[in-house]
């Protein structure tokens, strides 16, 4: 990163500790010894794979979960949509019990999201702030013991043919727990620990990398492993890849910070300094000014709309690929998903292109217009190739949301960053996120 935008973006005590002299010359074998901080402590390989096992046991389960939901209420109402005319024939009227699936499917969609994202709302920045001073790894550990919780009820619901309410029990407990969101604001975070100006952009393209390629695979796996054995199995493999998270955070990830042992998780101190910092604009020197307050609000606005749309849509892909006309068995949804996982990948390959050549406004106009043409081509999908199509210009749809925290992490003071950073964490599963550092990251 250029000097000035270092300068805006990031804390002082890492600024000072960049650009002091060389340290002197240590005694082989003292590089990751106790007195030094444990930021100081390099490896190459350190949270990369607790969050590419716990992107794959959440891209594992989401379609799973719909298709789940809508056999269980086609199961419950009667409807057997296995042979249908319309499947092959777009003109033909569809069912209107396919219609009543269609819509208790979007409502028990709609209450499990809500209902995870309103307790992840409060607890996420929570766990955020505190790792600042309590460490980062009980975040690592902590949310993947909720998310292995979380199938665990999925599973006893699948096994005993349970209402599927539960299903929302088991988003609630996994709420609490900080859910995916606190994994990947913390596996952000310790990379912005212990990586330094240099080696910090690969290590975030490592991570982003990790969200598309995990997400691809367990898209796939999970639709042709439905597809032969049913739902139970996948989830035990969810079940397994949370619990293998858990255990490599706790064995192999170093701490990055100094616990405080006085830090305190249950206060209110972390939302009222969220309240301040929106109601009076922060403690940067523009902080007082209406335009100040007015952009970060906007910002804000759009970031969260943004994330809606990305991650509110994603079950109604899966419904409209179960429904007439297109019909789609579980394998082809799996592939369908890995496809709109992909855009992880291009967007991050779109975006570092595009910097070259465009301001962050533009950019973030583009991503949105990519989201904004594949909606337009779903709207009117009626085939697999269309829809696929409608995948494909997707690929920059992701591009608009790091431009947002960009221009979010500009308006405030640098001691502000993680609260700002965690606190977007706390509404959205995976976009391309970096909490301490802005677009030039990338």
């Amino acid at each position: 990163m250029d000097e000035p935008d270092t300068a805006a973006i990031l804390p002082e005590d890492l600024l000072s500790s960049s650009s002091t002299d060389d340290p002197p010359a240590e005694a082989p074998g003292a590089t990751c010894s106790a007195p030094p901080p444990p930021r100081t402590c390099r490896v190459p390989v350190s949270v990369e794979p607790v969050l590419f096992l716990s992107m794959f046991s959440l891209a594992l389960q989401a379609p799973l979960s719909t298709q789940y939901l809508w056999d269980r209420i086609s199961e419950d109402l009667g409807y057997n949509g296995s042979k249908r005319a319309e499947c092959s024939n777009g003109s033909v009227e569809p069912d209107p019990l396919q219609k009543e699936v269609e819509t208790l499917t979007a409502h028990w969609n709609l209450y499990i999201n809500v209902g995870g994202f309103s307790v992840g709302l409060l607890v996420v920045p929570l766990l955020g702030s505190w790792s600042d001073v309590g460490g980062r790894r009980p975040v690592l550990i902590l949310p993947n013991f909720g998310l292995a919780l979380q199938a665990v009820v999925y599973l006893v619901v699948m096994y005993l043919k349970l209402p599927v309410v539960y299903f929302l029990v088991g988003r609630l407990l996994s709420g609490l727990s900080g859910d995916f969101n606190a994994i990947l604001a913390g596996c952000f975070s310790y990379v912005a620990d212990v990586s330094d100006n240099k080696s910090r952009t690969f290590r975030v393209a490592v991570l982003e990398a990790c969200l598309g390629v995990s997400g691809m695979l367990a898209s796939i796996i999970g639709g042709q492993w439905r597809r032969a054995q049913g739902y139970i199995n996948p989830f035990w493999l969810v079940l397994a890849t949370n619990l293998a998270s858990a255990l490599y955070a706790y064995l192999f990830v170093r701490e990055s910070v100094h616990p405080d042992p006085s830090a305190r998780l249950f206060t209110s101190r972390h939302h009222k300094a969220v309240w301040q910092l929106y109601s009076t604009g922060g403690v940067s020197a523009e902080a007082g000014s209406p335009l100040h307050r007015s952009k970060l609000w906007l910002y804000t606005l759009c970031f969260f709309l943004v994330v809606t749309v990305h991650f509110g849509s994603r079950e109604l892909y899966v419904l409209y690929e179960l429904s007439s006309p297109l019909c789609w068995e579980s394998a082809l949804i799996g592939w369908g998903s890995a496809a709109q996982n992909l855009a992880y990948l291009s967007s991050l390959l779109g975006l570092k292109v595009m910097q070259r050549c465009l301001q962050d406004s533009w950019i973030a106009l583009v991503g949105l217009a990519s989201n904004m043409t594949g909606l337009v081509v779903f709207s009117v999908a009626n085939t697999t190739q269309l829809m696929f199509t409608g995948y494909g210009l997707c690929f920059l749809f992701m591009a608009s949301t790091p431009v947002l925290r960009s221009k979010l992490s500009k308006l405030v003071d640098p001691s502000e960053q993680e609260l700002c950073s965690v606190w977007t964490s706390a509404g959205n599963t995976g976009t391309l996120h970096y909490p301490k550092a802005g677009l030039d990251a990338y």
